[in-house]
């Protein structure tokens, strides 16, 4: 368990550590541009100074991003939950392509995850997954993919090819691991055993070993299924309730402070931001921050970093 104190050393010592990485990349431009002063047209060393300098300017632009993560949990890992809408077969397929678009972005910016929870689709697709992501500002860059996403496109499960529109909803959490400001009375607390359905072997399919807590008070419910004990189950739920109602509390902080300045504009945790259209033209587009592309085969396979700086710049 990582201490708040030595969260922040860590944060502090990555910070000087790319502040002194960009202090040697200017020198050693600065360097490649005396050279070419000296030696005059060298297209290799031309090709070279090109090269590092926009690969410069990139790195530069996203430390400039990572500034803007200066929430209280931004550097938590986080724990998102993705719930199939309305719509059965549809629906729970659209949820396993997000599923799949987030799987993919984790892996292009090295976050590491692991299925905490899932629940498949009936026919095909899911109801509902949990994963926990590991890595420096995982919360502070996928809190931006909170709320409702749009798909639009001609269904593979409809025989007479008719353009369909469904819904999933993903949840984001910081994975708080230790919340003394929050009080949980074992009476609020319903927990449950089952079965778990995910792949596991005999262990995890004949034993009731995953767990389902709901707190009564506020009607929130964790469940865990994918460790090996019953008990390292329930630790899990708890982890997540707590981490829960931490962001529960942080929510209606925020409202309480948007009615003091007098915004207009409420914390919609439901609300639909984005958009992917695959028929009949290709767009995903962001309602938040009106940014949108038409490389949607590019975002499927979880190009989405540009969405999420836009959201960090508007917030």
């Amino acid at each position: 368990m990582v201490s708040e104190v030595g969260k922040k050393i860590r944060i502090n010592e990555n910070k000087l550590a790319l502040i002194e990485d960009f202090e040697k990349r200017f020198d050693d431009l600065d360097a490649l541009i005396s050279m070419l002063e000296e030696i005059g047209e060298d297209k290799e060393l031309e090709s070279e100074l090109e090269s590092s300098l926009s690969i410069l300017v990139q790195d530069i632009e996203k430390a400039r991003v990572e500034r803007l993560l200066n929430g209280r949990y931004d550097s938590y890992d986080a724990i998102i939950t993705l719930h199939a809408g309305a719509g059965g077969t549809e629906a729970q397929d659209w949820t396993d392509m997000l599923y799949r678009m987030y799987s993919m972005y984790c892996d292009k910016v090295g976050f590491k995850k692991r299925v905490i929870d899932v629940l498949d689709g009936d026919e095909a697709g899911l109801k509902s997954i949990t994963i926990e992501v590991s890595g420096m500002n995982a919360y502070g860059y996928l809190k931006a993919e909170k709320g409702v996403h749009r798909l639009v496109r001609i269904s593979p499960f409809d025989s007479n090819a008719r353009r369909h529109t469904s819904f999933a909803s993903i949840e984001v959490m910081p994975k708080i691991e230790d919340a003394p400001e929050i009080q949980i009375r074992p009476e609020d607390l319903k927990i449950d055993t089952y079965r778990a359905s995910g792949a596991g072997g005999q262990h995890v399919n004949k034993t009731e070993s995953a767990v389902r807590i709901t707190h009564i008070p506020t009607g929130i419910i964790t469940a865990c299924q994918t460790e090996r004990s019953q008990v390292q189950n329930k630790e899990y739920a708890m982890q997540m309730l707590y981490s829960k109602l931490i962001e529960k509390q942080e929510a209606e902080e925020q409202e309480k402070l948007a009615e003091v300045r007098g915004e207009i504009k409420k914390i919609e945790w439901g609300s639909q931001i984005r958009s992917y259209v695959f028929c009949p033209y290709t767009l995903v587009k962001d309602h938040r921050t009106g940014f949108e592309t038409s490389d949607i085969q590019g975002v499927m396979n979880g190009n989405i970093q540009e969405f999420i700086n836009e959201y960090l710049k508007k917030i």
